[in-house]
C-alpha cells in the first residue's frame, strides 16, 4: 500500500469522524435549545428575578415555585436547590397534618379520638396548651390538628405524633415519592429521634423545596388521601397565624394557604397563595442564616416576602404582555455564539446535568 493512498484513507477517517463529532455536537445542541425553548417566559423572568434574592442572602436558601392555572395544572416552575435536603423547622407539621389525615381515612385513627393533656406532654416554644390549658384538657385529635396548623403549637403536635406514630409520617412521604421529607422526633424531644444522624444535621424535620411544592400541589388539586381530606387540609393552612413571611407582602385580595418554621438559624415556609388571576405553589427553605434575630424584619423572613411578592407581579406581568401582544415576547431569546446572561447559564447547567459536560457556568457562550 503506498505512502500516499494511506495517506488519504487517514484523512478520510479523520473526515468522517470530525463530521460525526460536529453531527453530535450540533444534536446535543439542538437538544438543549430545545430544553430551553420549552421554557415559559414566566420561567425566565422568575429566573432573571427570583435567582439574584436567593444569591444575595446571607445563608443557605432553596426555593421552589410552580405556577398553577384555573385548573391547577403546573403551567411554569422554577427551583433554585430545589432538591437540596434542608431543615424543616415546624414545617415538617404539614406532613404530619397529611399522615394524620391518611390514617383517619384509613380507619386507622378517628379525628374525633379524645386525647388527654397530661402534665409531661407540655413543651416550651410556640402554641398555647402549655402556656394556657392544665393537664387533664381533653381534645379531638382534630383540634389537636387545628392548633399543630394554626399556631404552631408544639405540645398539640407532640399529641398528635403520640396518635399517629412517630415513624409513620416519613414512610408514607417515601411512598407518595418525597423520601427527603422526614419527621426525626417530637417537638422539644431529641430523645426520641429515629433518625439520629439526620437530626444532627436538620433538627426537627428535613424536606426538600420541590417535595413541599409537589405536595401542595396535589393537595390543591385534591388527589391526597381524598378530595374532602385534602379540603379539611387546606382549610387547616389558611388559619396559619404567621404573617411574618409569605403573606407580609401580598396585595389586598391575596390569601395563602400555608404553614411554616422557625428556629435561630432556618427560617422556613411553604404554601398555595392565590389572588385575581394568580395562583402558585411556593417553598422557601433557609438556612444557616447570619441574621437569628426574631424581628419582624429578620432577612430571610423578609426575603421569602419578597420572593411571594415578585412571583404575583411577575404573573401579573406576564398575563399583562400576554394580552397586549402575544407574540410580543418569545418564549426564550436567541442565542449564538458570544451570547451571555441567565439563559446561557441555563444552557451550560442542562449541558451539565444532561452529559456531564463539566462546563463553567459563567454566563458566557463560548
Amino acid at each position: 500500500m503506498s505512502h500516499s493512498f494511506r495517506l488519504s484513507c487517514l484523512s478520510q477517517q479523520v473526515l468522517r469522524t470530525a463530521m460525526w463529532f460536529s453531527i453530535v455536537s450540533l444534536f446535543i445542541f439542538n437538544q438543549c435549545a430545545i430544553s430551553l425553548h420549552a421554557q415559559t417566559a414566566t420561567e425566565v423572568q422568575l429566573q432573571q428575578r427570583l435567582e439574584p434574592l436567593a444569591n444575595a442572602h446571607a445563608g443557605d436558601v432553596s426555593v421552589s415555585v410552580r405556577v398553577l392555572d384555573e385548573a391547577n395544572n403546573v403551567t411554569s416552575q422554577w427551583h433554585y436547590h430545589g432538591q437540596r435536603v434542608m431543615p424543616t423547622a415546624s414545617l415538617i407539621k404539614l406532613p404530619v397534618m397529611l399522615e394524620a389525615y391518611r390514617q383517619a381515612a384509613a380507619g386507622e385513627v378517628s379525628l374525633d379520638d379524645m386525647l388527654t393533656l397530661k402534665a409531661e406532654d407540655q413543651v416550651p416554644g410556640s402554641g398555647i396548651l402549655s402556656d394556657h390549658f392544665s393537664a387533664g384538657l381533653s381534645l379531638s385529635l382534630r383540634d389537636a390538628i387545628r392548633l399543630m396548623i394554626r399556631y404552631s403549637d408544639n405540645t398539640a403536635t407532640n399529641l398528635v405524633v403520640d396518635q399517629i406514630g412517630l415513624s409513620s409520617t416519613a414512610k408514607t412521604m417515601a411512598e407518595l415519592g418525597w423520601p427527603e421529607t422526614q419527621l426525626h422526633s417530637k417537638v422539644f424531644r431529641r430523645e426520641t429521634s429515629i433518625a439520629p444522624q439526620r437530626s444532627e444535621l436538620y433538627g426537627l424535620g428535613s424536606t426538600t423545596a420541590e417535595d413541599m411544592t409537589d405536595l401542595l400541589v396535589r393537595l390543591e388539586r385534591g388527589e391526597l388521601v381524598s378530595p374532602e381530606a385534602c379540603q379539611a387540609m387546606l382549610e387547616h393552612l389558611l388559619t396559619c397565624d404567621d404573617t411574618s413571611k409569605l403573606p407580609r407582602d401580598l396585595p389586598d385580595g391575596f390569601k395563602v394557604a400555608h404553614k411554616t418554621g422557625s428556629v435561630n438559624r432556618s427560617r422556613t415556609a411553604a404554601g398555595v397563595v392565590s389572588g385575581p388571576g394568580v395562583k402558585f405553589a411556593i417553598c422557601v427553605l433557609t438556612d444557616k442564616n447570619q441574621d437569628t434575630s426574631w424581628s419582624d424584619d429578620n432577612a430571610a423572613q423578609v426575603l421569602i416576602g419578597k420572593m411571594a411578592r415578585t412571583v404575583i407581579d411577575e404573573i401579573r406581568s406576564q398575563a399583562a404582555s400576554d394580552t397586549e401582544d402575544p407574540k410580543a415576547m418569545p418564549r426564550t431569546p436567541a442565542m449564538s455564539l458570544g451570547a451571555s446572561g441567565q439563559v446561557v447559564e441555563s444552557l451550560q447547567r442542562t449541558l451539565n446535568s444532561r452529559i456531564a459536560a463539566g462546563l463553567g457556568v459563567d454566563g458566557d457562550f463560548g
